[in-house]
This record gives C-alpha cells, sequence and structure tokens, in this order.
C-alpha cells in the first residue's frame, strides 16, 4: 500500500492498495473514519489509478460530505448507552454515575473521552457475558472465554476453541442489537460456518434476527463516529 493526496480544498489523504484478486480500479469512502482506498490491478501504474481517483473527486467529496459528524467527549456530548440517550457533564466522586439520562462524568475535562469509555466497557463486558451465557444455556453449549476489542470490521467472532469476542461498542446500539449479536457468536459454538444450520440454529436460540441484523448494517458504522481520545 502507498499513500498520496488528491488536491483540493481540502486534500483528500489516498490509499492506494494493489490486489492480486482486483480485475478494476474501485474506490472506497469508510463510514468508520473518511478513508479513502483505491484498490487496483497489480498490473495496473499508479498513475492510472490516481488518474481516476482525479475523475471520481466530485463523488469522492460527497460521500465525505455525508458521514456523521465525530462526537467528541466533552460536557453536553450526546450519546446513547444500552437504548437510552444520556447526556454527559461533570460529575463529582470518583467513578462514573448515570442519573436519570445524565452521566455524570468526574474529574478533569481531558479524561472525560477515558474515563467514560471505560464506564461503557464495564457495561459492555457485563451485559454480553450475560446475553452470551443466556444464549450459550439455550443452545446446551459452553464457551471458554470472553474479551472486548474496539474492532472496525467485525462486532463479534467465536474462535475455534470456543472464545467469544465483540466490539464493546454494542454497548452504544439498541439492546436488540447487542443481544442478536452475542446469539449469533454462540451459534457459532455448534456451527462453525455461514451455513443454512448455523442460522437455523441463531434462528433457534435467538428467534427472528432479520430487524435487529438489518440495523446493524445499516447504522453500525456510526457507532463509530463517538471519539473517545483513549
Amino acid at each position: 500500500m502507498s499513500s498520496h493526496v488528491l488536491q483540493g480544498d481540502p486534500d483528500i489523504p489516498l490509499i492506494l492498495r494493489p490486489s492480486a484478486r482486483a480485475r478494476r480500479i474501485t474506490l472506497r469512502v469508510s463510514q468508520v473514519d473518511g478513508r479513502v482506498t483505491v484498490t487496483l490491478p497489480r498490473h495496473v501504474a499508479e498513475a492510472e489509478a490516481l488518474a481516476f481517483a482525479a475523475q471520481k473527486e466530485p463523488w469522492i467529496r460527497k460521500h465525505l460530505d455525508g458521514r456523521a459528524a465525530t462526537v467528541a467527549m466533552a460536557p453536553g456530548a450526546v450519546l446513547p448507552v444500552a437504548g437510552q440517550t444520556v447526556t454527559l457533564a461533570p460529575g463529582k466522586g470518583r467513578s462514573v454515575r448515570l442519573d436519570g439520562d445524565v452521566l455524570m462524568v468526574p474529574g478533569a475535562p481531558e479524561a472525560m473521552g477515558p474515563r467514560v469509555a471505560g464506564y461503557l466497557k464495564a457495561r459492555a463486558r457485563d451485559t454480553l457475558a450475560a446475553a452470551s451465557d443466556h444464549y450459550a444455556a439455550r443452545a446446551g453449549r459452553s464457551y471458554s472465554g470472553l474479551s472486548l476489542r474496539d474492532t472496525r470490521s467485525r462486532w463479534g467472532s467465536c474462535s475455534s476453541s470456543g472464545r467469544l469476542m465483540y466490539s464493546w461498542r454494542l454497548i452504544l446500539a439498541p439492546p436488540r442489537v447487542l443481544d442478536y449479536v452475542a446469539a449469533h457468536e454462540v451459534a457459532h459454538l455448534a456451527q462453525m460456518n455461514h451455513s443454512p444450520r448455523f442460522w437455523a440454529e441463531v434462528e433457534r436460540i435467538h428467534g427472528p434476527y432479520a430487524e435487529p441484523r438489518q440495523w446493524l448494517r445499516a447504522n453500525g458504522a456510526q457507532l463509530h463516529r463517538y471519539s473517545f481520545g483513549d
């Protein structure tokens, strides 16, 4: 991969990614971080790929302008937590505390982001562990461990050893969406694939899943616009 710039107002950083599998030049604008990636077949010169990007500049800028603004953690910031909309405010004491729909965050203003992230990770771990236990019991299976990460390419995974991994940002999604992801990963304990048998297992332990699955596809990228500075 190599980095380039599409000059303009403002300049747009480009990442050129040669691929042995690519048959044509393609463009992708990440809805997570606004990264613009140009994928090109290995036999195509970088100059040709850059010319293609320049030709598509109006399309690139339109998609960048359409991205939701980043939400930084500061007093007055609003974010979703487990289906509830909360507003951040300075707090007292030593712990982050939810008071109604206000999240009270003690400490220096510059520490608000990491403190809120810590609170969310703790809630995510408790909630995802409870959901995983619930669906594992329904499946008649057990898992070997649970970990949280801030992943961008997937919301969860299940290893061959039975270890579950989840994105802690699922705590920002509606509870029904978090529950679906937990059921999805637990179902992999029985079916390490995405075969019809796997989806039948998801429906058996969870019930109908089309709506939360579609919500995640349509809105999941928006959960990454919250910036915690940690």
